[in-house]
């Protein structure tokens, strides 16, 4: 029996010292089918250990749910972990950040009114047992003392960023134990004083989130931490991208330099991150620190491994760092290669103002996104004015498609902070409403979406809203039961689809730099979100997706698209470095 114990400097592997060489993968974020491919490739760059997150509100959409199908089968991804030789650091949370939509939080948990996030309020403990139950039923047989790979499991996730409640920590890690956890657990929180006292538990090890000033990190956790090994749970070698904004990379000199540092002290590493991967569907963030910034699609990272798997310059430099402290594999993954180049026309336009797609309700007050479980929801009403007016909203969250009669008045967009804007006369006002991603750190974690506060005209709250939720699930199916739109494809969202031939089922880049905002959509996998704004103009599209033969690609343009033709590109576009 495998046992890993807490010793006075040093992990120890069955009584010997061992040194955690760890790099993040996160199973959701990659095709199942490529999970053996990114283990391997971590294991030929000298890594014993992959880490991984689980997102709750992922498995747990609904209230007593828990899937484990598809890229959310945990116990597949660290079977495959345990086949290629290596160990494995699962974090849970129940919040777990990431640049996830909520940080992982399921949004159901905040529509009962005084839950108590985050801390210890028994109905929100009452969740978080069912989901740590349902989660670690996967983990607990395959701990290294039962002749799996888990070496360690975390509590939360930098708590001490957002409170300061200790029973609320001891009692997530009590649940954890409950469970029949017995590996050792860990907290993790950047090396700040204040920060590694409220997020940390006594005989729960501590460890740091960085990535660089490394001595001067390892000197603050040393003083939270005074026994055992010292570590760096996130060691960033990169970041991700909000729409808007550059492409984030790191100098692959520094970051090698500083992994070196972090190696040279006798520190343990995980990697953050190895390989992002994607945030496929609506599974991307935000940060709103005073300024809404959602998460792009790519999660590529900057990281060793790019987005689509490849080794990158920094995988290289890391190797040989890691090279001087461990022994690594005399074999290197080779570089990736052109994916392959073709286009082909979108048709059969379907317009969403023409002939709505989803299921009506009727409603005296705006409803928010939250109150009718969706996404995005098409909002009708009758406005009778023969002049100008003013259309108010509290706050918008995130982006409202203004249309009169059909017509087009203009966009609020909460990053603008847009509240106002002028209707020319009365009519029939609709309102799109998309929700661009929870934010993920912070208070404002789990906050209402949609048009919050009353919707007014020139002052008088309007009533009586008609509300159509898309259920953006069933977009690639509505050709079965709603015809192409009779008139031209117009203004609005609209819905294409387009038929590609693929000779081989590999990894292809889809561009969208001449698209305006929406989601596509491969044999049905919903592949992200796109936006002119960038910085990414492209979406990966993962070989497994793809079958030789015929394809079919659909696309939700929710605002202007220039050229309705689907162009797939030889490389990934991330954007520019500097705006």
């Amino acid at each position: 029996m495998t046992v890993l114990e807490i010793g006075e400097s040093d992990f120890l592997l069955d009584g010997r010292p061992f040194r955690i060489l760890s790099g993040a993968l996160h199973y959701f974020r990659v095709h199942p089918d490529s999970w053996a491919d990114r283990i391997e490739k971590a294991r030929l760059m000298g890594l014993n250990t992959i880490e991984t997150y689980v997102p709750w509100n992922a498995h747990s959409p609904r209230p007593g749910t828990f899937d484990t199908a598809g890229m959310l089968d945990l116990e597949r991804f660290l079977r495959e972990v345990a086949a290629a030789g290596l160990y494995a650091i699962v974090r849970p949370g129940p919040y777990i950040c990431a640049e996830w939509d909520n940080g992982g939080l399921p949004a159901w948990l905040f529509r009962e009114p005084g839950l108590g996030v985050r801390r210890y309020e028994p109905r929100f403990m009452a969740a978080v047992q069912e989901y740590l139950f349902d989660v670690l039923r996967i983990v607990e047989p395959l701990q290294v003392s039962a002749g799996g790979p888990v070496l360690m499991v975390q509590v939360e996730n930098e708590y001490g960023a957002f409170g300061d409640d200790p029973t609320y920590l001891k009692a997530v890690a009590e649940i954890i134990r409950s469970a029949g956890i017995t590996v050792p657990l860990v907290t993790v929180d950047q090396p700040v004083d204040a920060m590694l006292a409220a997020g940390g538990l006594d005989g729960v090890l501590r460890t740091g989130s960085f990535g660089s000033r490394v001595a001067e990190r390892l000197e603050t956790l040393r003083r939270h931490q005074p026994t055992g090994p010292l570590m760096c749970m996130e060691f960033w070698d990169g970041w991700f991208d909000h729409w808007g904004g550059p492409h984030h990379t790191t100098s692959v000199a520094e970051a090698a330099a500083e992994l070196d540092a972090l190696l040279a002290a006798g520190a343990s590493v995980n990697i953050y991150m190895l390989h992002g991967g994607t945030n496929f569907g609506l599974t991307s963030g935000a940060n709103d620190k005073g300024v809404y910034r959602p998460t792009i699609t790519s999660y590529d990272y900057d990281a060793p491994l790019d987005e689509a798997g490849h080794p990158t310059l920094k995988y290289h430099a890391f190797r040989e760092v890691i090279s001087r402290y461990a022994t690594v594999p005399d074999d290197v993954p080779a570089s990736g290669t052109a994916a392959p180049e073709t286009s082909a026309a979108l048709g059969s336009p379907l317009r969403l103002l023409a002939d709505p797609w989803g299921v009506w309700s009727e409603h005296s007050d705006m409803p928010t996104l939250d109150a009718l479980d969706a996404r995005l929801v098409l909002f009708r009403t009758e406005v009778s004015a023969g002049d100008p007016v003013l259309l108010t909203v509290g706050e918008v969250r995130d982006r409202a498609y203004v249309f009169l009669d059909g017509a087009p008045v203009g966009v609020l967009d909460r990053e603008r902070h847009d509240r106002a804007l002028m209707l020319p006369r009365g009519g029939r006002l609709e309102i799109l409403v998309e929700d661009q991603g929870r934010v993920n750190y912070g208070q404002r974690i789990g906050e209402p979406k949609g048009l919050i506060g009353p919707v007014r005209l020139d002052g008088v709250e309007l009533t009586e809203w008609s509300a159509c939720v898309i259920d953006l699930d069933a977009v690639p199916d509505l050709w079965d039961s709603v015809g192409p739109s009779a008139d031209a494809p117009g203004v609005g969202p609209t819905a294409w689809r387009a038929s590609f031939n693929v000779e081989t089922p590999v990894d292809h880049f889809l561009s969208t730099v001449a698209w305006g905002k929406g989601f596509a959509w491969v044999n049905g996998f919903n592949l992200g979100r796109y936006w002119r704004r960038g910085p990414q103009q492209t979406l990966y599209v993962p070989g497994p997706l793809l079958r030789p033969g015929r394809n079919e690609l659909v696309v939700l343009e929710l605002d202007v698209m220039l050229d309705p033709v689907a162009h797939f590109v030889a490389r990934p576009s991330l954007g520019p470095l500097e705006l």
